[in-house]
């Protein structure tokens, strides 16, 4: 199993808690090794191989006033010149119906792989892995009787010879050990239910103002960087502004939630998941205010397309007819690719912001665990001796793994992946390499610079409720790209559905021309309205039987483990005696 002792080395110092997520990210660098496979091996590759060579159309070629800087390291950086005409965006893509001798339909596939492939597959496997772990939950055993008994008595492994291992075997009893104690205080705590839910309705306001006021400044400086576009000259902080403040909010406000949470006081493992509720309004508000106000920039871009569509027409008209007019052929000779003007290519604008988005996450996150995490260990390790107070038990102190905010961190970019992945195919090859970089750095950094939890916690059920979140934001992200396909014309000259109405148009198109009559005529019936509305109802109504039974099934489990207790405590005493006898 991929890294298996690196996590139970994790484990067994830090707790399940903070190993469950790294068990999370080897999960979904599993998810996103298969979604590149299917793009690389089914989009990729084939357009490279067999579609139209690079300089051979405009859409393939950088623009000849754009040459001169398309290699200058800032204009790569911003994911302009030649990477912005490369085949990790979408505007790359011919809109040939077959390339190559295998007539390969590359339109379709870059849609069904797209769409059906991405979402399909990860929806399939999300849903999987919570049903499996529910069962997994379900078939543990009752450990709320006699539990510092049976850790004592039972915990070690006596077939452990390898030094290494038994010292963390070693931790990992006294961690559970810690956790098992958390729990038992938490049962048997008494409080104030009077000021403890002023504090709380008094923290949730707190952070609904944090919230909004999150939102509306990345609506601010998104609106802003639309002005700033069209103007010449711009400095670094001025092209990456969205970036910047979408970063700093991420790394921020998550710090912010966990103080204020102070005031309520929940048991640790209640508080994760609030706090891991209230990241995830954050992130998700951030990103569709900043998909929203993109979606502005979309429209004024589809405006102008018109002007520049009837531009390419006259510029190709003028060009033939002053050519046959000098008398020097009568067909005029082909215009330079690199010479044809350009529309507004929305697609590839909307997969460069994410791809951007995606970097700027790396790179914050990076140094924010080297600078926040080691470079303030080392401080608190050498110059404690020579400090006037004791840096390691006061202020700065080693810091704590932040699992909330990796979590919320690794979901919140696997929404961009899922959002992005349509407009920029490259874009999940880039986060598969985020993923391996992160389970070595961040293994080494939770290692050589953090410390236990004061309060370690079991994380019993924790990755089911992971997956909760990435299934919500998994169909959160659906949303806006079947906006675009439903209802935003592609650009009319880039992108493989480029001289289409719809995106869809190109599912229509492979009926019509590569099925028989009578399979386009079944296809064309079951995409009735009246069918799939009646379908959708019979699968919500299948959902809600299907959850009653399992709670059913729960309710009666739950009697059986009762009844068996009660049987054992009547017929124990009675075997003792009887031994004794």
């Amino acid at each position: 199993i991929p890294w298996e002792m690196k996590i139970k080395e994790v484990e067994s110092h830090f707790g399940s808690s903070v190993a469950s997520y790294f068990i999370f990210l080897r999960w979904m660098y599993g998810v996103n090794l298969v979604l590149f496979g299917l793009i690389f091996g089914l989009v990729i590759i084939p357009e490279i191989l067999m579609g139209a060579s690079y300089g051979s159309i405009p859409r393939k070629i950088v623009p000849r006033a754009e040459q001169p800087t398309a290699m200058d390291f800032s204009v790569l950086w911003d994911f302009e010149g030649y990477i912005k005409h490369s085949a990790l965006f979408y505007g790359y893509y011919n809109n040939q119906r077959t390339i190559g001798w295998l007539k390969y339909r590359l339109p379709m596939a870059y849609f069904m792989v797209g769409v059906v492939g991405v979402y399909g597959y990860s929806l399939m496997v999300v849903i999987r892995s919570m049903a499996r772990n529910a069962h997994e939950d379900t078939g543990d055993g009752d450990e709320a009787n006699f539990t510092f008994s049976w850790k004592m008595f039972t915990s070690w492994d006596y077939l452990i010879g390898n030094p290494e291992t038994a010292d963390n075997k070693f931790a990992s009893i006294t961690t559970s050990f810690k956790e098992s104690i958390v729990d038992e205080q938490e049962s048997n705590k008494d409080e104030n239910i009077h000021l403890r839910r002023f504090l709380r309705v008094l923290a949730n306001v707190l952070i609904t103002c944090c919230l909004c006021g999150s939102g509306y400044l990345i609506y601010f400086v998104v609106k802003r960087s639309q002005t700033f576009s069209k103007m010449q000259n711009i400095g670094w902080y001025e092209r990456n502004e969205v970036e910047i403040v979408m970063s700093l909010l991420g790394m921020f406000c998550p710090p912010l939630f966990e103080t204020i949470a102070a005031l309520e006081d929940y048991h640790p493992r209640i508080g994760l998941k609030w706090q891991l509720g209230r990241i995830f309004a954050l992130f998700l508000g951030n990103l569709y205010t900043f998909l929203l106000a993109l979606m502005d920039d979309v429209k004024e871009k589809l405006t102008e397309e018109g002007v520049i569509r009837n531009i390419t027409h006259w510029t190709y008209f003028t060009y033939h007819n002053v050519t046959a007019g000098n008398g020097s052929a009568v067909t005029p000779p082909p215009m330079d690719p690199a010479d044809v003007p350009r529309g507004p290519c929305w697609e590839t604008t909307v997969g460069i912001e994410f791809v951007r988005l995606t970097v700027s996450d790396i790179l914050v996150t990076f140094v924010t665990i080297l600078v926040g995490d080691f470079l303030r260990a080392c401080f608190v390790r050498f110059v404690n001796y020579c400090w006037c107070w004791d840096l390691e038990a006061g202020f700065p102190s080693y810091s704590e793994f932040d699992i909330s905010g990796n979590v919320l961190g690794l979901i919140f970019n696997q929404g961009m992946i899922w959002m992005g992945s349509f407009y920029a195919p490259g874009l999940v090859g880039i986060n598969v390499l985020r993923l391996l970089t992160s389970m070595y750095y961040q293994s080494w950094a939770v290692m050589s610079s953090n410390v236990p939890h004061e309060r370690v916690f079991k994380a019993s059920k924790s990755n089911n409720f992971y997956m909760g979140l990435l299934l919500l934001i998994l169909f959160l992200s659906v949303l806006p790209v079947a906006y675009t396909i439903m209802s935003l014309p592609p650009s009319f000259d880039c992108g493989p559905f480029s001289g289409k109405k719809k995106m869809y148009d190109v599912i229509q198109e492979t009926i019509k021309n590569d099925f028989p009559p009578l399979v386009a005529k079944i296809i064309g019936y079951l995409a009735n309205p009246g069918l799939i509305i009646t379908a959708i109802l019979l699968m919500v109504l299948a959902i809600y039987y299907l959850n009653a039974v399992a709670e059913a099934y729960q309710h009666a489990n739950a009697e059986l483990k009762k009844k068996m207790l009660m049987v054992y405590f009547v017929f124990y005493p009675v075997g003792l005696q009887i031994k004794v006898h």
